[in-house]
């Protein structure tokens, strides 16, 4: 079994009320603290198969432009994620399944790419607007029982488990591939770093805190009973795992690296973008309506986040 990190965007940023604040609120956590940022998914290669653990941002979604009260930045492009895909030395007629975390168009962005692939999504998600429009889905029912101390699970291939891990979104689910010893365990946004599994903090991005608290507790049980290596996508810290085969000790924390993160002022154009799910929001398209002037309980029309969670294009 081959794995593979495919990484599209680097420096990025999260600060510690984002990551933490999810169950005691952000005011109880220093915004000035801001945790390595960055964005990749995963390909695992198993000399029979090629499998895709999402599928990045779409092709063309603007960078984000932060300033001091951003709470969140994705990062600078490295380049697009078919871009990243291909540079592994892949083809995407080659993908036979592709796993899907969550409907959020960071992690469904280029599912239409890949024609001869498999779509395996919680099926609580079909009915997703990110998911319309896309051939070959198969709605997961998990039935294969529990995985551990995972109750619902559904094997995919040999060594290979999708295992569903609702509370991030409604139908959240996270991958773990079994390799010589190793489990390595492939999640969306349990966590967005590192440190928050570390902390046992929830991040304020949820569906259901209460499935999300859930799903926390079990990610971090297995982690304790099994030597995982932990491969999230919005941190480094993942692809650093993962290349360096690191099995997390929950105990004993990686060294956290805290960002250099960089304020310069860029030429606006007016759009801003959903952190959390991609969404752009050009003024165009709202009758010419500046994103400054929206109402202060405006939330994305996608993922219902406010508009704290957006960043200047």
């Amino acid at each position: 079994m081959i794995i593979k990190a495919v990484k599209f965007r680097k420096d990025g940023f999260y600060t510690q009320p984002f990551v933490f604040g999810g169950e005691e609120g952000m005011d109880k956590f220093d915004r000035n603290v801001r945790y390595r940022g960055s964005l990749q998914n995963y390909l695992i290669d198993t000399g029979d198969e090629v499998i895709l653990i999402d599928t990045g941002i779409p092709a063309g979604t603007p960078e984000e432009h932060p300033d001091e009260n951003s709470l969140i930045y994705t990062g600078k492009d490295i380049c697009s994620y078919m871009d990243a895909f291909a540079a592994l030395g892949y083809k995407p007629e080659q993908v036979t399944k592709i796993l899907l975390t969550h409907r959020h168009a960071d992690h469904s962005g280029e599912l239409k790419s890949f024609p001869n692939a498999e779509i395996y999504v919680n099926e609580e998600e079909v009915s997703a607007a990110e998911l319309q429009g896309i051939a070959n889905i198969i709605p997961v029912k998990f039935t294969d029982g529990a995985y551990y101390n995972f109750p619902e699970s559904q094997k995919i291939a040999d060594g290979i488990y999708y295992i569903k891990a609702k509370g991030h979104t409604n139908g959240n689910s996270l991958v773990i591939a079994e390799d010589s010893g190793l489990f390595y365990m492939f999640q969306g946004d349990i966590t967005y770093v590192d440190e928050a599994l570390y902390a046992n903090k929830l991040s304020v991005v949820f569906d259901d805190l209460a499935a999300d608290r859930a799903t926390f507790d079990r990610v971090r049980e297995f982690i304790r009973n099994h030597p995982t290596v932990y491969c999230g996508t919005h941190t480094p810290q993942g692809y650093e795992n993962l290349e360096a085969k690191r099995v997390m000790d929950l105990d004993h924390p990686v060294e956290t690296i805290f960002p250099k993160v960089d304020f310069a002022k860029k030429q606006a154009t007016g759009k801003y973008v959903c952190s959390i799910c991609g969404y752009v929001y050009d003024p165009a398209e709202y009758d010419g309506v500046a994103f400054e002037d929206l109402p202060e309980d405006w939330k994305c029309p996608r993922c219902k986040q406010p508009k704290s969670k957006f960043n200047p294009a």
